[in-house]
């Protein structure tokens, strides 16, 4: 039994690392020869699990050689174009101007009853309605709703808007993010100073704490109570 445990912690930990190795897409995002080679990497990692008489490197070789495989294609894929529409396809265009491509679906194997769905999925109710829909190779559809029904934006009505980025965590789960302060040119001083003064004494009764490119700091605790915020930033003073 604490043999069968042990070979299965080791698979699985390989398992994990040859798919972090694969990259940070979601499995709805992978391509095909991805979805193919975390198909059989999953296949690979279980034959061993189950089966004490199969030796541990005849599951964890053959799973190297996939990561080597991929990263081949992959290669392959960022230097030829022509390999790569032959790997992964190339997007496809469903609808154009709220006329549906019967032949397109018929191509791509997709009924009307999923291209519905996934129209609904973004908010959109009838084919009319869009203006481009586009099968993506990963097997997603990008709609875009014709220029009549989409959303005004801030460069329509003539309004300028500033800078929006990524906010900076400071903390999480009661610890300091050095690394963070560092960036944004802060230090610990600064930090305590600025928790003090929106009522959390203690770094640990943090839960969440972070500062917006407009330089409003928002911290949350571990209470009912609703997360304090403060300006603790100018716009020069937001280096990231």
């Amino acid at each position: 039994m604490t043999i069968l445990l042990a070979r299965s912690v080791v698979l699985v930990c390989f398992a994990v690392l040859s798919m972090r190795l694969m990259g940070k897409r979601q499995i709805g995002q992978l391509q095909p020869f991805e979805l193919v080679i975390a198909i059989m990497i999953a296949d690979l990692a279980a034959t061993p699990m189950s089966s004490l008489d199969t030796p541990l490197l005849h599951g964890i070789l053959p799973m190297l050689a996939l990561v080597v495989l991929h990263q081949l294609f992959t290669l392959l894929s960022l230097k030829s174009q022509k390999m790569r529409a032959f790997l992964s396809g190339t997007p496809t265009v469903v609808i154009h101007n709220g006329k549906i491509d019967a032949k397109a679906l018929q191509k791509l194997c997709f009924n009307l009853n999923d291209l519905l769905e996934e129209m609904r999925t973004g908010g959109i109710l009838t084919p009319t309605e869009v203006g481009t829909a586009i099968m993506e190779t990963s097997g997603k559809l990008s709609v875009f709703p014709i220029s009549s029904r989409r959303p005004v934006n801030p460069q329509e009505l003539g309004i300028e808007t500033q800078l929006e980025g990524i906010p900076l965590t400071l903390v999480m789960d009661g610890r300091v993010e050095d690394a963070n302060l560092t960036v944004g040119g802060m230090n610990r001083e600064w930090l305590f100073e600025n928790l003090k003064a929106m009522g959390f004494l203690q770094v640990k009764d943090v839960l969440l704490c972070y500062v917006d490119t407009d330089g409003q700091m928002t911290a949350h605790g571990y209470g009912d109570a609703p997360p304090a915020r403060r300006k603790a930033l100018s716009g020069e003073d937001v280096k990231w």
